[in-house]
């Protein structure tokens, strides 16, 4: 397994949309070896959710594990939310925003339909953590980064910091 690198906002990469995986794709022994890699840079990181489009690869995949543990770990290729309900705030990070968190508003409980890392189609409701971390991950496919929620002026802000701590990180 090898460590990916995870890019970085203001990455114009990160808006790209990505594309529907083929399912035939599942089968071979590349994209495997790229949902441990994705894994293993999850955890390295550490993060609790990673989609494929923050490593470059513009396909609709994510993982997830929200476990303390690392004992649930989760594969969603090609999702889609097909159910929400309610609201909750949470404070979100993000591995592609480093040292940044804020109050995100998302649906608190969501039913998802994805095919697992086999292509095996499933279905899974999803309420708290899990819920909020799978929408954020979808949000990555779509283009969307969780500094969107925020103001202008507060994403500009962050856009500054970041740029600054990378200038600093080289000199």
């Amino acid at each position: 397994m090898a460590l990916l690198t995870i890019l970085e906002f203001p990455d114009p990469r990160l808006r790209t949309k990505a594309a529907d995986v083929d399912p035939a794709d599942l089968a071979t022994p590349a994209f495997q070896t790229l949902i441990d890699d994705m894994f293993e840079s999850m955890y390295d990181a550490p993060g609790i959710g990673l989609a494929a489009s923050q490593v470059d690869v513009h396909k609709r995949f994510m993982v997830i594990d929200v476990t303390d543990d690392h004992s649930r770990p989760l594969v969603f290729v090609n999702p889609r939310i097909t159910a929400r309900d309610g609201e909750q705030v949470y404070q979100e990070g993000c591995l592609s925003v480093p040292g940044i968190y804020a109050d995100v508003t998302r649906s608190n409980t969501i039913t998802v339909e994805a095919l697992d890392r086999h292509g095996q189609p499933f279905t899974l409701e999803a309420d708290g953590l899990l819920a909020v971390c799978i929408q954020h991950e979808m949000d990555h496919l779509d283009g969307k980064l969780f500094v969107d929620y925020l103001s202008p002026l507060k994403r500009e802000m962050v856009r500054k910091k970041l740029l600054k701590a990378k200038r600093a990180a080289a000199a």
